[in-house]
């Protein structure tokens, strides 16, 4: 059997892709009015990330190894690379490092340094070099190139969610505060980082698009768009992407989910970019609005 790679819900991949390249994917948890909802297994109220006072954490220790014993399981010994959201916006790359500390040998752990579909191209990558019969530090390596190379942006109507949740730098706190701007932002080490600032949220999608076309340097890409509840905005800012990139080899449009949803608030449009991404089998199946 091959390698089994585990990812955290943030990665936000459909079910029947994750599905079909055998990625696992381990619940994160908001909490609201005294209630630990886990993402992507309970049904959440919609209106969640709306609802001030509530709180989202990552994956404890014994989640991640209960996951990574039924995925070593299920390699049959092959093992299993976990590729997990950056370790600077969540606690869950170190609960996963404390679960593999108890199967020596068998579990490799990738910070992917960023969020989001992101994570999920990561996972991805991993995934194909498993199936095509990769060893576990193989994948492991494959992993960590893709983390390396794929591009992550997001546009938001406003940081007070990101503020009020410390997952933003303190230098974007200060260059976002004066005016009603706009934010284009980026993961730069592993945190979220101000790129630009625009007066209306059009410009700023306008922008993101050019910086899209720029990092894809007329390459061949796998074009990831997310959103917070808008979804005909983002469907939207897929075609105008598809017009302005040379080539898309695979294209997948997801929601943020309420956990990313919480801290950029309802609105907001992600992308993803990945240019060093083997075509990713079942997009075409994957539900827009599915987890």
């Amino acid at each position: 059997m091959p390698v089994v790679v585990v990812t955290d819900s943030s990665s936000r991949l459909p079910a029947s892709l994750a599905d079909r390249y055998g990625i696992r994917q381990v619940p994160l948890h908001l909490t609201m009015d005294g209630n630990d909802y886990l993402e992507g297994v309970d049904d959440i109220p919609a209106d969640i990330i709306s609802t001030p006072g509530v709180t989202t954490s990552g994956a404890n220790p014994h989640e991640m190894t209960v996951a990574f014993e039924e995925a070593i399981a299920a390699s049959d010994g092959a093992g299993v690379v976990g590729v997990f959201m950056s370790r600077r916006l969540s606690g869950t790359w170190g609960a996963a490092r404390l679960a593999a500390e108890k199967f020596p040998g068998l579990v490799r752990i990738v910070d992917s340094r960023s969020v989001g579909l992101a994570v999920g191209f990561t996972a991805i990558g991993a995934a194909q070099a498993a199936s095509d019969g990769a060893d576990r530090d193989r994948v492991y390596e494959s992993a960590i190139r893709q983390a390396a190379t794929v591009d992550s942006l997001i546009c938001v109507h406003q940081l007070d969610n990101l503020r009020q949740s410390g997952r933003i730098s303190a230098a974007s706190k200060m260059l976002g505060s004066a005016l009603a701007i706009k934010p284009i932002l980026h993961m730069v080490d592993g945190v979220l980082s101000l790129r630009e600032r625009h007066r209306t949220f059009s410009k700023a999608l306008s922008k993101m698009a050019d910086a899209a076309v720029e990092s894809a340097d007329d390459r061949p890409v796998t074009l990831g768009i997310q959103h917070s509840q808008s979804p005909e905005l983002a469907r939207e800012f897929a075609e105008q992407l598809r017009g302005r990139l040379r080539a898309v080899t695979s294209e997948l449009v997801v929601d943020l989910g309420p956990v990313l949803g919480c801290h950029v608030g309802p609105g907001a449009i992600g992308l993803a970019l990945a240019t060093h991404l083997e075509p990713v089998d079942g997009t075409a199946d994957a539900d827009p609005g599915a987890h």
